[in-house]
């Protein structure tokens, strides 16, 4: 039986964008998500009143940022809106378990731990990453059922994403879909068809299960000499070399932020890409005429599915934002969902265009000090899975309606059952 906190805190579900007033708008209720429901409301709000109060929300009152040039005003003015403490609607757990990452931190700490790791993902690597991860797509693809349904996310877009941690952490390889569930369990909202029952459970699952492996990474890596990986990294950083010994709640924050970033972008946007080429047939065929259109493609793959929603800033001061008094200390939420679908700064917005003009003017990354230091990889990944298809399907046809995640944070699926049509010979 549903209580009455939850049914106040759900009142937007199952309604239109005219059937509430402005000011009772909270695009936080994590059912506009899973239903994929939110696209009227965000509508109504730039259109009205793109910088939006929420006066009660169950994260407490936040400020909406909702067009695409607002929110490139707050990411471009990080001394003005800051990162610390949350980049999400939720405030830190208080007491031991507050974790810290370099995501949540201001300058100058951010800079110095965030070039720490970036080693990781800069240009030369990633061209020597380009053979393994074409020969992984190659693999899983391969193995992957001809003419039968099978579910695409796990099948092919967490075995892909999978396996790319376990190269960028240097983790057993054996043990990968550990980091997929750590992420899973690190970014899941308690509930009955969720895998955790309440968040004590997921904070004991990562200190119990995630900490320890890791810690045993890192003493491993800290009395060898550097490697390429991004535990060796983070033990020989100067910055980062005593975070796992005198700060263990910094250590798993950015093992977290690196493992969630490169497990639910990538896996949510090869995911959402078959989506879209099946809901837009036109689109397809033009990808199947003119293969060379996947480098296009894909960052507007990125732009269409936004893998996540928002992200928050806490005003450290008194500003001014549209024309509304923003207070110190007030939650900022940068609705990228929103901005890339804003009609004063992208075209046809709400279409699905692989050949769009600029198709990398969008919010997906972020923009500013905070700019997703993984991009080039999350993009690398995508092209090379749709060259793979591309070679050797026809189609990959979606046999069924999406699950979507409970989520008001990453924007995602669960499920999507699918069906490889093959080229014929």
């Amino acid at each position: 039986m549903e209580t009455a906190v939850k049914k106040k805190y759900r009142h937007m579900v199952g309604k239109g964008p005219y059937d509430l007033p402005l000011e009772d708008y909270d695009v936080s209720q994590r059912e506009l998500y899973q239903s994929d429901s939110l696209w009227g409301f965000f509508d109504r709000m730039r259109e009205e009143d793109p910088v939006h109060y929420c006066k009660e929300s169950r994260f407490g009152p936040y400020w909406s940022v909702t067009k695409f040039d607002d929110i490139m005003t707050v990411e471009g003015n990080p001394e003005i809106y800051s990162s610390e403490p949350s980049i999400s609607l939720m405030d830190p757990v208080e007491g031991d378990f507050e974790m810290k990452a370099f995501i949540t931190m201001d300058e100058p700490k951010h800079g110095k731990q965030r070039r720490t790791v970036q080693g990781a993902v800069a240009p030369r690597n990633l061209a020597n990453m380009e053979d393994l991860i074409r020969e992984r797509v190659c693999k899983i693809l391969d193995e992957a059922p001809v003419g039968e349904t099978f579910d695409w996310v796990d099948k092919v877009s967490i075995e892909l994403t999978g396996q790319m941690l376990a190269t960028l952490f240097d983790f057993p390889f054996e043990d990968r879909r550990k980091l997929t569930y750590w992420s899973d369990v690190a970014t899941a909202v308690p509930g009955p068809d969720s895998i955790i029952s309440s968040y004590k459970e997921s904070q004991r699952i990562l200190m119990e299960e995630c900490v320890p492996t890791f810690f045993e990474m890192w003493q491993d890596r800290v009395n060898k000499p550097p490697q390429f990986d991004l535990i060796s990294m983070m033990a020989h950083g100067e910055d980062t070399k005593d975070i796992a010994t005198q700060r263990p709640m910094e250590f798993l924050g950015n093992l977290m932020l690196l493992i969630i970033g490169g497990n639910d972008t990538t896996r949510n946007s090869i995911t959402g890409s078959v989506l879209f080429l099946n809901e837009n047939p036109d689109q397809y065929q033009k990808l199947r005429e003119n293969p060379e259109l996947v480098t296009n493609m894909v960052p507007e793959i990125i732009r269409y599915q936004t893998p996540l929603t928002h992200m928050r800033r806490t005003a450290t001061q008194d500003t001014v934002l549209g024309g509304k008094n923003i207070k110190k200390g007030d939650k900022v939420l940068m609705w990228y969902v929103s901005g890339n679908r804003d009609e004063s700064a992208i075209e046809k917005p709400y279409e699905f265009i692989i050949d769009r003009p600029r198709p990398r003017h969008h919010l997906s990354f972020g923009f500013g000090i905070h700019r997703c230091m993984g991009n080039r990889l999350a993009e690398m990944q995508l092209r090379i899975v749709w060259e793979e298809i591309l070679r050797r399907f026809e189609k990959v046809e979606v046999m069924g309606k999406p699950e979507r995640t409970y989520n008001n944070f990453i924007r995602g699926y669960t499920e999507l059952p699918v069906r490889l049509i093959p080229v014929s010979k």
